[in-house]
């Protein structure tokens, strides 16, 4: 059970929250608890979807967004993004279980992909503080000065979603998945 209400309906949400969430519906067929417990602050969830809708127009593609969600997940225990990001890595990304596992562990079987997912890696591990090494080591693999910023702009996007889905116990509604042994 979370640790503030999650709105049951549209309609349940502030006000203020209630066209975002619309727009979610429309977009997705449903509201998702995230959305819902976030719709609880209007301010929150604007800012949450104006990063998202953002990020989604940038140079990253589907898959690569979803490769540093399930890894950033993975490092911060998010049971809930772990289980959304799966469900949408595979269904929506069309990632196979042994990449989504590989993700999760940090890695990709696309080497350009395990670029950008050990640099998100290092940046989460590292709280930021990540080497000249790093930063070659994903330039090198073909990722533009853009790209690098959209990567720690998606490690950000989904530390806040960590966050609140741990912070406030959001229920799950996606397939439930295990943490990897560690």
């Amino acid at each position: 059970m979370s640790r503030i209400p999650t709105p049951a309906t549209i309609m349940a949400a502030p006000e203020a929250s209630r066209e975002s969430l619309e727009a979610v519906n429309s977009l997705l067929g449903s509201v998702p608890n995230l959305f819902r417990i976030v719709a609880n602050s209007p301010q929150t969830l604007e800012g949450y979807l104006g990063l998202n809708g953002a990020l989604s127009n940038g140079s990253l593609d589907a898959r690569t967004r979803e490769r540093i969600a399930l890894a950033v997940a993975e490092i911060n225990g998010c049971n809930y993004c772990l289980a959304a990001h799966q469900y949408l890595g595979s269904n929506l990304a069309g990632l196979s279980a042994a990449e989504i596992e590989a993700n999760r562990r940090g890695t990709s079987s696309d080497e350009k992909a395990a670029a950008a997912v050990s640099f998100a890696v290092s940046i989460v591990n590292n709280r930021g503080k990540v080497s000249d090494r790093d930063v070659g080591a994903v330039r090198a693999a073909g990722y533009s000065d853009a790209e690098i910023v959209e990567i720690v702009g998606h490690v950000a996007l989904n530390t806040l979603t960590n966050y609140v889905n741990e912070v406030l116990g959001t229920e799950i509604d996606f397939p439930a998945v295990d943490a990897l042994a560690a």
